[in-house]
C-alpha cells in the first residue's frame, strides 16, 4: 500500500512538471514568433526585438525550472 501511494505521488508530481515545461514551451514558441512578425515588418528594429525576445524566452524557461523545482 505504501508503494501504491508513493508511486501516485511521483506520477502526479511528473505530470505537474510536464504541464509547466509545456507551458514554456508554448510561451517561447509565442515568443519566437511574435519577434520573426515583428522583425519582418520592421527589420531596422531587429537587434532591439531579438534582445527582447531572449528575455522573454529566459523568463518562461526560469518559471518552469522554479515550477519544476517546487514539484520535486
Amino acid at each position: 500500500m505504501l508503494a501504491d501511494i508513493a508511486q501516485n505521488v511521483v506520477l502526479n508530481g511528473d505530470i505537474k512538471t510536464g504541464v509547466a515545461m509545456a507551458g514554456a514551451s508554448i510561451g517561447i514558441g509565442c515568443a519566437t514568433a511574435g519577434a520573426l512578425i515583428a522583425m519582418s515588418r520592421n527589420p531596422g528594429m531587429m537587434g532591439r526585438i531579438l534582445l527582447w525576445m531572449f528575455v522573454g524566452m529566459a523568463l518562461a524557461e526560469g518559471w518552469a525550472v522554479i515550477a519544476w523545482f517546487a514539484v520535486k
